[in-house]
């Protein structure tokens, strides 16, 4: 278990990173948009103020993705292990080691490598549902479920 909580501490880092740079490129965007002023070029000064509201709403979109996969995360907290790989789950198999939680990429940990996954990934399909010395095939390789945790 304590292997499974310091990969949760890296996916939370992980996400808690998005959320803040989130909110900085957010307030960033807002504060150049407050900066815009009105001059003689009418049309630039409103294609500048309809950049700035895009840049606003892709970073708000940015920060409550971030948000939902925080609350996601925290979701899987302390889970107790099941014979059945779900969100939470950290499988192991022959060719690599998958921490079924957000898609934070490549993690590592005590010299090993792990990927954490979501869910809905293609490959987090795949494992969803699978037991120990299950089998499954992505991108041209075959893996096998050799531990659950």
């Amino acid at each position: 278990m304590q292997l499974k909580n310091e990969l949760y501490q890296l996916c939370l880092n992980f996400i808690e990173q998005r959320i803040i740079t989130a909110n900085e490129a957010l307030k960033q965007a807002q504060e150049a948009s407050n900066d815009d002023t009105k001059s003689s070029a009418g049309d630039k000064f409103e294609t500048g103020r309809e950049m700035a509201q895009q840049d606003i709403n892709r970073n708000k979109q940015l920060l409550a993705d971030a948000q939902q996969q925080k609350a996601m995360l925290q979701s899987l907290k302390d889970l107790a292990v099941t014979p059945i790989a779900r969100n939470g789950s950290l499988v192991m198999t022959n060719q690599s080691n998958f921490y079924i939680s957000i898609s934070a990429g490549q993690l590592q940990l005590e010299g090993k490598t792990y990927f954490a996954i979501s869910a809905a990934s293609p490959i987090g399909k795949l494992l969803i549902g699978k037991t120990v010395g299950s089998d499954f095939s992505f991108n041209g390789k075959t893996y096998l479920i050799q531990r659950l945790l």
